[in-house]
């Protein structure tokens, strides 16, 4: 039943993720309206429908307006020098719907309540008796034109040589345009909230944040404040282990690796007749590709 599945039965699936995009942006400080039309734009230029010169062209006052001093449009600099390209595969006929890469990727990150990098969504389908559940995991789908990147107005947000999409928690001001602008809902505010009544001294210590730790989890101090997603556990990364979702998934649905690489297991998988990318009509190239 899970092959009875249609693409547009995977994405209809995949936007119940998605914030309400006014209600998201009110409770920023900045311009509503501003972000919504940002959004939409940066959907537009990785669509390939709006050429990039005219996006900055539209929006270059409105930002030096909205955000002053703290707005660039200095891309971060890259070497261009890694031969890796990160990519995950899952294939949905071996995952359970456990979330055991839900709790693993909290208790890995640290994240507070409300935030989740990794969620599965669930969905019956059929008529009784013949019904059955499909389950979708969604982490970051870290893509190759991610529109994130493209609406951040201080490049808080952008690509690594590597294909990870991070997040540059000390530069973001948390105005939350990356959050309407991803495709996929990855993205989290975090608000301070914390476990602390339920596990005592969680907020003596926070995840490494792309190789520095935090320590202590205090209001006014960083990552609170700012947007948060899955980033394939660079941390674990380099320390050449695997993300804390793959290496705990029971089902061994998911596979991690370089998508460069002819010879890896992810690339090969991402060219087998089952693999699909969710949304692949956006433009925004996923390297999460899923198998059904």
């Amino acid at each position: 039943m899970l092959k009875q599945m249609l693409q547009t039965d995977w994405d209809r699936l995949a936007n119940e993720r998605l914030a309400d995009p006014v209600n998201e942006l009110e409770q920023s400080p900045y311009d509503t309206k501003l972000g919504l039309d940002m959004a939409n734009d940066a959907k537009k230029v990785v669509a390939g429908s709006l050429k990039i010169e005219a996006f900055h062209k539209k929006y270059h006052s409105s930002l030096l307006g909205e955000f002053g001093n703290l707005f660039t449009q200095e891309p971060v600099k890259s070497d261009g020098s890694s031969s890796v390209k990160w990519g995950m595969v899952i294939d949905l006929q071996k995952c359970v719907g456990c979330d055991s890469c839900t709790v693993a990727c909290k208790a890995e990150n640290r994240t507070p309540p409300g935030i989740s990098y990794n969620v599965v969504l669930e969905e019956e389908i059929g008529e009784f008796p013949n019904v059955a559940k499909v389950n979708l995991p969604m982490p970051c789908m870290h893509c190759d034109n991610p529109p994130c990147v493209q609406v951040c107005p201080v490049r808080a947000t952008f690509k690594l040589d590597n294909g990870i999409v991070t997040i540059d928690n000390d530069r973001c001001i948390g105005c939350r345009y990356c959050i309407i602008a991803c495709p996929y809902g990855a993205r989290s505010y975090d608000f301070g909230e914390s476990y602390e009544e339920e596990m005592l001294s969680f907020n003596d210590v926070t995840s490494p944040e792309y190789g520095i730790e935090r320590g202590k989890r205090e209001d006014r101090k960083t990552p609170i404040g700012t947007v948060r997603k899955c980033n394939f556990c660079l941390h674990r990364l380099e320390r050449g282990e695997e993300p804390a979702c793959v290496e705990t998934c029971i089902g061994d649905a998911r596979f991690f690796g370089n998508l460069n690489d002819p010879n890896s297991t992810v690339s090969k998988l991402a060219n087998s007749p089952r693999a699909f990318r969710l949304k692949s009509e956006s433009g925004a190239g996923p390297n999460v590709i899923y198998l059904k």
